[in-house]
């Protein structure tokens, strides 16, 4: 196996799993993929800064800072001053923004479970670990904390 092999995979893989549609998720929604990831993570962590945002996603400052601006002209996430931190800014779901974030999470979970049944059963364990460990190894070169 090669670094070629490795890249012939994994663009097979974004092509394939839908990753280059600009404007639908690979779970089939109407929705960028960038935010699909603020929603959910927001919705995950109701105490979620833009910075943590930022870092959860991988993403600069200024490019996060775009993705809230858009997400609030839909009207889907509220932007408040941290009470424990004058220079940080909350984010939380409006009521609008929980629907579609619920949504995102039940298509999500469709798309996966289906791309896990295609996965004999045997293999699904080696899969799950491969993925993580091209995930921390993805991470490890931008100075991101690798996890164990």
């Amino acid at each position: 196996m090669s670094s070629d092999d490795l890249q012939r995979s994994m663009t097979r893989f974004i092509r394939s799993f839908g990753l280059l549609q600009p404007d639908r998720t690979p779970c089939g929604l109407e929705l960028q993929v960038s935010e699909a990831h603020a929603l959910s993570e927001i919705a995950g962590s109701p105490a979620l800064t833009q910075q943590g945002l930022a870092d959860r996603l991988c993403l600069q400052k200024s490019t996060v800072s775009r993705l809230i601006a858009n997400l609030m002209g839909r009207g889907w996430v509220a932007r408040t001053a941290d009470p424990t931190d004058g220079r940080a800014l909350r984010l939380t779901l409006t009521e609008q923004g929980s629907d579609v974030a619920e949504r995102v999470r039940r298509a999500r979970t469709r798309r996966f479970e289906s791309l896990l049944e295609a996965i004999p059963a045997e293999d699904r364990a080696g899969v799950i670990r491969a993925a993580r460990l091209m995930a921390d190894a993805a991470r490890a070169p931008f100075g991101v904390a690798v996890a164990s």
